[in-house]
């Protein structure tokens, strides 16, 4: 008899777990709390370590051909003046593939796809999470709905895991960053001179990534405590950036209000001290959410779901796979969060009137390919292949 799996969470890093974790040959169930999946959510940025988990799960000719390769761009000032340049084509020669940009909806809509029939069930609350005698784990969903059992259950249910939570009672949870971020997609095309743009102001930052179809993600941070609210935020937003550089007007008239998501930045600021159980898994935001300074949120979610299943697939025991799992992803993880959360304080966070153009001054400085080379610190990540990833 195969192994079986529960995913609690139908997210990138959920979804990616179930379609690695079918790929090994496990029969798997993916559980969510929406009764239905809306492709809510604005634009995400693949860069290359992203990209090659895609590969080893099947999906990256696909999320290739759905996205826009982000080759031209950089970090501004909010006048326009350019502090550093990226350079796609450089990262594409090291890596194999430049920073890809998407509609978040169309990566959900395609890990769904490579999912098995049946594999998703919405409208189903996960409570907790228990490992059973027996090498087994059970799902405990809301009332009025049988719990779940299955060789391994995978929490992949975000910055705020419930099984996390009740797993791990003694730990902090998580914390606000001190920003907020709004962000939507252009409701038509806009004429862009690049394909990725982030300017920074004094405790600010708007950015923009371009897609295949002419229209482009953009994303305004904020320095701001939690749970400030706006009841017209567009507008607030044009008033805001108003004097900023073209083209941060034109995106925002080219965006209708009812499009514009807002959410206060989180994080696990404090690391768990494993991202293992029993035999439940934790993945993802539930694990390790980080702020979206390096734009690799998503891209470790992605690492994290090829490498459980590579662990599983290699080794007979799954306690085993489990152990190496966590010594495997936790130390990197842990190590791109804190580089995101100083990315982020040295960059849209700082707001000093002294420290600003100093910072600016030390951007321009720096030698050219300094930005290309810290993008390649972090995204210079080999996939572990097993046999069932490769064909062989």
């Amino acid at each position: 008899m195969g192994h079986t799996a529960v995913v609690v969470g139908a997210g990138i890093g959920g979804l990616a777990a179930a379609v690695g974790l079918q790929r090994i040959g496990w029969e798997v169930t993916v559980v969510d709390r929406s009764p239905v999946l809306a492709d809510a959510g604005a634009g995400i940025s693949l860069a290359a370590n992203g990209i090659r988990a895609l590969d080893v799960l099947g999906l990256g000719a696909a999320v290739r051909a759905a996205g826009r390769g982000q080759y031209t761009g950089g970090t501004r000032t909010p006048s326009g003046t350019w502090l550093a340049r990226m350079d796609g084509a450089v990262l594409e020669r090291a890596l194999g593939s430049p920073i890809v940009g998407i509609p978040r909806a169309e990566l959900h809509r395609l890990l769904r796809a490579a999912t098995r029939p049946g594999t998703l069930r919405t409208g189903l609350t996960a409570e907790t999470a228990t490992t059973l005698a027996g090498g087994r784990a059970r799902v405990d969903l809301g009332p009025g709905s049988e719990p779940l059992e299955a060789d391994l259950v995978v929490a992949a249910d975000g910055i705020g895991s419930r099984i996390r939570t009740a797993l791990f009672p003694g730990h902090p949870g998580p914390v606000h960053s001190g920003s907020t971020v709004l962000r939507a997609i252009t409701c038509r095309p806009v004429d862009l001179r690049t394909d990725f743009e982030l300017t920074w102001g004094r405790g600010a930052e708007f950015g923009h990534i371009a897609f295949a179809d002419g229209r482009a993600e953009w994303h305004a941070v904020l320095n701001a405590p939690a749970g400030v609210r706006h009841d017209d935020p567009l507008a607030v937003l044009r008033r805001r950036f108003a004097d900023w550089h073209a083209p941060i007007p034109e995106l925002l008239a080219a965006t209708r209000a009812e499009d514009v998501l807002h959410h206060d930045v989180g994080e696990l600021a404090t690391p768990l001290p494993s991202f293992v159980s029993g035999r439940v898994a934790l993945l993802g935001d539930a694990a390790h959410a980080m702020t979206p300074n390096l734009g690799q949120g998503a891209c470790q979610a992605l690492e994290d779901a090829v490498v459980l299943a590579a662990e599983l697939d290699r080794r007979a025991d799954v306690d085993t796979a489990l152990a190496r799992y966590d010594a495997e992803r936790r130390p990197r993880n842990t190590a791109v969060a804190a580089a995101a959360r100083r990315a982020g304080r040295m960059g849209q966070q700082l707001s000093h009137p002294l420290a600003v153009p100093l910072r600016n001054t030390l951007l321009r400085l720096a030698p050219s390919g300094a930005a290309v080379r810290a993008i390649l610190r972090h995204a210079a990540w080999t996939p572990p292949l097993t046999r069932s990833f490769t064909g062989e």
